[in-house]
């Protein structure tokens, strides 16, 4: 029905990392929509970020395979996300300042 077992298990071996990485920001998900849904603790904010900086680190590492590049690729990617997160405090600033 789907192929050999060679078959079956060469492609495993290629989606491996791929299906456990979004299996692992699926539950990451999970936890920060749990948090900020029940509210178990004053300052629950701190764990929904640890755990977003978590995810963007999954995601640059793994998704986007920054591991396997040359160290300027690396500098230059660590710098657009963190350029990103800028973007991200400015609008926030800006949009809890407005009364």
């Amino acid at each position: 029905m789907f192929g050999t077992s060679d078959e079956r298990r060469i492609l495993w071996q290629h989606m491996r990392e791929p299906v456990l990485t979004a299996c692992a920001l699926l539950a990451m998900l999970g936890i920060n929509v749990g948090l900020g849904a029940t509210l178990p603790f004053p300052h629950v904010w701190i764990v929904e970020l640890l755990v977003a900086a978590v995810m963007v680190a999954t995601i640059l590492l793994v998704s986007m395979e920054v591991r396997h590049e040359p160290p300027l690729v690396k500098l230059f990617a660590g710098i657009g996300f963190f350029w990103v997160g800028i973007l991200f405090t400015m609008t926030l600033v800006d949009y809890l300042s407005r009364a």
